[in-house]
């Protein structure tokens, strides 16, 4: 029977990648950061809310078509097109819209990371195969906790996961529940956005930081890791020699 062997790296493999790089960059470039602002929204609401009332689903469309390509480009732009969701279509319907977005354009840095950098761990020593291993097999628990609680940032975790060669239905579905809490509170703090922008104050970008909302969120994640802590003490309780 023939071995398996794992697929080699090929810079060919790249081109994905590159493309998305080559599109953060032209953005970046086009001066396309400056529209990303909450000035930019609080200038332009009215037109804006006009385009959505008239767009009905071409307004949907775009605005998850938006947030996927900003997403995929890895714009950080999350929080104000979360916000500018919960503004324009309500605070269900726009963390779901949101959600829907954010899902897609990371998937697509995710498809991206996991063709071009296929066969890069082989590469890299045992050390890092043995890594990759370990995110492998708890990988879901792992992306559902990194989403709850993003302490690296999006792009990075996209890539961790792509170069894993984590599977897209458990990647997808983590990435998905990770982002449901903060994606429904800056939504709903974005469907009071008009009274804010009337009185010319800005949105509480930290609201998410209050105890109140923060811990339940660690909490959630905590449970996230602990069938990953409860196998490591068993396959730990295992190796021990009897007694």
């Amino acid at each position: 029977m023939a071995e398996t062997r794992p697929p080699s790296f090929s810079f060919r493999r790249l081109i994905p990648l590159g493309l998305l790089l080559i599109g953060s960059v032209v953005f970046v470039l086009c001066g396309g950061r400056s529209y990303l602002t909450f000035a930019t929204l609080s200038r332009n609401s009215d037109y804006l809310h006009g385009l959505v009332i008239d767009g009905g689903l071409l307004a949907v469309l775009g605005y998850i078509l938006i947030y996927a390509g900003l997403t995929a480009i890895s714009i950080p732009s999350a929080m104000l097109m979360t916000l500018a969701g919960g503004f324009f279509f309500g605070p269900w319907l726009g963390a779901t819209y949101a959600l829907i977005g954010a899902t897609l354009g990371a998937t697509a840095v995710f498809l991206a990371a996991r063709v071009g950098l296929c066969g890069l761990a082989a590469c890299a020593g045992p050390r890092f195969q043995r890594l990759e291993a370990g995110f492998r097999e708890n990988a879901f628990n792992y992306l559902l906790c990194l989403r709850l609680v993003p302490v690296m940032p999006f792009w990075l975790v996209n890539l961790i996961a792509g170069l894993a060669g984590m599977r897209v239905l458990s990647y997808v579905a983590a990435t998905l529940l990770g982002m449901v809490p903060g994606a429904v509170v800056y939504a709903s703090l974005g469907s009071g956005l008009g009274t804010l922008i009337a009185n010319g104050q800005h949105p509480d970008h930290y609201m998410i930081l209050r105890p109140n909302i923060l811990l339940p969120i660690i909490g959630l994640a905590v449970l996230a890791l602990l069938p990953v802590i409860y196998k490591r003490w068993r396959g730990g309780r295992r190796q021990q020699p009897a007694q």
